[in-house]
Formats: C-alpha cells, sequence, structure tokens
C-alpha cells in the first residue's frame, strides 16, 4: 500500500461461500456484483488509511463506470484487487481497479467514494 494512491485487497475465494449455492448449482461462479463490491471496499480502505487518524469516517461508494468482467472467478481462486487513485479532490476519490486472479486480469473498473465525517 502506498497511502491512497495504490494498494492491492486480496479475496480468498472458497467453494462454501453461500453464493455459490446458486451461482450457479454445479459450476460455481463468483458473482460479478461481489466482485465489483470488492472493489469497493478496497477503494474505502484506502480512502480510510489516508484520513487523518482519530476522525470517524464513513465511506461512501459514489459511481462505477467502464465495467468489465473478462474471466470468471471460481472456487480456489485468490483473487486481487489492485487499486490506482486516478485522482482526489476534497472529500472524493476516483480509481482505476483491476480485479487479477495468479497476474491475469478477470474484471476492471473504475469507481469513486466519498469520505465523511461520523
Amino acid at each position: 500500500m502506498r497511502g491512497d494512491e495504490f494498494g492491492i485487497g486480496i479475496k480468498n475465494v472458497t467453494y462454501n461461500e453461500p453464493q455459490f449455492q446458486g451461482h450457479f448449482p454445479g459450476q460455481p461462479v463468483m458473482p460479478g456484483v461481489l466482485i465489483i463490491e470488492g472493489m469497493a471496499q478496497t477503494a474505502g480502505a484506502l480512502c480510510v488509511a489516508s484520513a487523518s487518524a482519530g476522525v470517524p469516517r464513513i465511506v461512501y461508494f459514489m459511481t462505477i463506470d467502464k465495467a468489465k468482467f473478462r474471466k470468471p472467478v471460481v472456487p480456489g481462486d485468490v483473487l486481487e484487487y489492485h487499486m490506482t487513485r486516478i485522482k482526489k479532490r476534497g472529500s472524493m476519490w476516483w480509481y482505476k481497479a483491476e480485479a487479477k486472479v495468479a497476474g491475469v486480469k478477470v474484471a476492471e473498473a473504475e469507481l469513486s467514494a466519498m469520505l465523511v465525517a461520523e
């Protein structure tokens, strides 16, 4: 992690997660919405980590743009969320997100978050 400029979040995808019971029986695939959620949570963690210590913060997920899903993510995969800050203005952050498995890009998006005092 380099402040709020760059960071990597990691998700170990396991078969016993509840979404795999219905998505899809016999052929489990990580839902795209959960991949996006992991991107948003990683961006939020970077925003909070860069904020002043001792000040309670709430992160609001604001936008998602240019989302693309390239390969399925399945149980046993280690999903890495590579987040690179594009811009910061006031309490707003914009990130380019790349989700990778074994170094191969499986999804990407641009997203923004806003940090507010609690």
